[in-house]
């Protein structure tokens, strides 16, 4: 019988949390994944979701957590500061990132951001956590899933991850803009016959000529890219914090009729690969 592997979504927004009456059904926290691939646990992000995925952590017996870092703007690591298991030193919980362009490293982030006036308690009290610094391009293994990185196009830099275990895949494509063919071509290549390709649908094609620049891509594109890259299921991801639950119900009836076995990401929703 096959492990599982499986991927959790904690929180499905982009850009800044979108708490209200309007997005009750699809969900307002920002970026927050958890995957689970037979013993091991695997995060991707750590926005304002992963406080509850922490507290719902610390009710089991896995203190081994690996957290991977797509990049550092603030609704993608908001979370941390108040992610439970960080604060203790019984875990492990080992954070990497690749997509920085300069000297700084993902360490300095967390201390800025931890910091008085604008947090009370510094980084130094996250007892139970370590940081990795990778390069685009590297490849490692977590016990048996291999992770793979690649290079996106998103001011300041970002990295997807595609994670293979037992012969399945999952393929985590956000933030990130298309329009520069040779990162287009390289992601094309990455995602290449992938069970599951989570991907950053924030705008629709109509939308997008009004946010040039900002690092973001369209529902409209992830089926393009998922018919050229044989994507066996798409998934729409990091929705634009004023998109309503109507309007994602239209998004999603539309991918659907496009794209059998397309979906829009709800937070709760579980997805067995």
């Amino acid at each position: 019988m096959a492990r599982e592997f499986s991927l959790r979504f904690w929180g499905v927004r982009g850009s800044t949390p979108a708490p209200g009456a309007e997005t009750l059904r699809y969900g307002g926290e920002t970026t927050s994944l958890e995957i689970r691939a037979g013993d091991q646990v695997i995060l991707i992000d750590c926005g304002s979701g992963a406080r509850n995925l922490g507290r719902e952590l610390v009710k089991g017996d896995q203190h081994k957590i690996d957290l991977l870092f797509t990049h550092t703007h603030l609704d993608h690591i908001c979370g941390l500061p108040f992610f439970q298991p960080a604060y203790d030193a019984s875990y492990e919980v080992r954070c990497w990132a690749g997509h920085f362009k300069d000297r700084c490293c993902l360490l300095d982030v967390v201390c800025r951001i931890m910091s008085p006036p604008i947090f009370p308690v510094a980084a130094e009290t996250l007892k139970g956590v370590s940081f990795e610094t990778y390069v685009p391009g590297d490849e490692w293994m977590l016990g048996d899933v291999k992770v793979e990185t690649t290079r996106l196009n998103h001011p300041g830099g970002a990295c997807g991850y595609r994670l293979t275990f037992e012969g399945r895949s999952l393929a985590v494509i956000t933030d990130h803009e298309h329009g520069d063919p040779e990162i287009d071509a390289a992601v094309e290549a990455f995602v290449k016959d992938v069970d599951v390709m989570i991907y950053d649908a924030t705008y629709t094609d109509e939308e997008l000529p009004r946010y040039v620049g900002w690092g973001h891509s369209t529902w409209q594109e992830a089926l393009r890219l998922s018919k050229k890259a044989n994507v066996k299921r798409p998934v729409m991801f990091h929705h634009d914090p004023a998109r309503t639950d109507d309007q994602l119900d239209a998004i999603s009836a539309e991918v659907e009729s496009r794209h059998p076995g397309a979906t829009v990401a709800v937070q709760g929703e579980t997805i067995l690969i």
